[in-house]
């Protein structure tokens, strides 16, 4: 008898497994990339690195038809250790829109938008210690971002949510943006949000950019803007790129950027960058050199950044 059970339960056991493994699928990419990063009179050390990462993926259909994915992101850090940095949920509900919580590495509607002008590489003022970003929204662990269902043909909506960090100066963060492609090669964002994450004072962003594609032409423009409730803290951004395909596998691009300070006491940031991406199968090679004058408004405080990334994908 013990033995028909221990059967039976087997059995069971494997068909368990058979359904689970049937009503989900299951998926794992990887890639892995190394580094060469370094800036004009700075000291950073050795600008050697290699960063990789491990994508597992699960989704399967419900019994009222939504969708449902989940997608960790096994990543190795600078010490040589392995963390889940990239964690969300999504909730496909068809004509209902979806929902996607973020556990952890989660980008807003605007912090997705932060600089959309093309580029082959990097953002003009990226790859420089302490040079301004580009204005965004909120971004990180446990939030909320709700994709409404398509508005017409070619409108699209999203709206993000990143709730109270408990305190009671700190309160939740919100922001969303509209995108529209119903002309073909045309590409219009423009989205609103509000910070509440900083217990000093709430800073209010406006996102507003173009991107048109014209054979192997790629042109962007936009700007935005922070408006703080601490005096002379409001920052205007303003963006510029063009992209050329070369070829199938290369590409290159120059952008610019100018940040604007309400503090008269700051001189405008003004970043230019070239880059450059070489793709051949799952192997991708990017290049780009920046330069930032009057870095975070620091007049006379100029400095260029370089990186060289190799990159492969399985």
């Amino acid at each position: 008898m013990n033995n028909l059970k221990k059967v039976g339960l087997t059995a069971l056991a494997g068909a368990l497994v058979s359904v689970s493994a049937n009503a989900a699928d299951v998926t794992m990419s990887g890639s892995a990339s190394i580094n060469f990063a370094g800036q004009e009179e700075v000291n950073t050390g050795n600008g050697w690195s290699m960063s990789e990462g491990i994508t597992f993926g699960m989704a399967g259909e419900l019994d009222n038809g939504w969708n449902v994915s989940v997608t960790q992101v096994l990543n190795g850090d600078e010490a040589g250790t392995e963390v889940f940095d990239t964690r969300y949920m999504t909730i496909d509900m068809g004509d209902s829109g979806s929902l996607t919580f973020a556990a952890n590495g989660g980008s807003s509607v605007l912090d997705a938008w932060d600089d959309v002008t093309p580029t082959a590489g990097e953002e003009a003022w990226d790859d420089v210690d302490s040079a301004s970003a580009a204005p965004g929204g909120t971004g990180g662990a446990n939030m909320f971002t709700y994709t409404l269902p398509s508005l017409m043909d070619g409108l699209t909506a999203a709206v993000s949510l990143t709730p109270s960090g408990g305190t009671d100066e700190e309160g939740s963060s919100s922001d969303y943006g509209i995108t529209f492609t119903g002309v073909e090669g045309l590409t219009i964002r423009a989205g609103q949000g509000s910070d509440d994450s900083d217990t000093s004072a709430t800073i209010d962003t406006t996102i507003l950019a173009a991107t048109y594609a014209m054979d192997a032409f790629t042109v962007g423009y936009q700007t935005s803007e922070d408006d703080s409730e601490t005096s002379d803290a409001d920052v205007d951004f303003e963006a510029f790129g063009v992209s050329y395909a070369v070829s199938e596998e290369l590409s290159v691009s120059l952008n610019s950027s100018t940040h604007e300070y309400e503090n008269s006491a700051k001189s405008d940031q003004e970043a230019f960058g070239i880059s450059l991406s070489y793709v051949m199968g799952s192997m991708t090679l990017k290049a780009n050199h920046n330069t930032v004058d009057n870095i975070a408004g620091t007049a006379a405080n100029d400095r260029s950044g370089y990186s060289l990334n190799l990159a492969f994908a399985f």
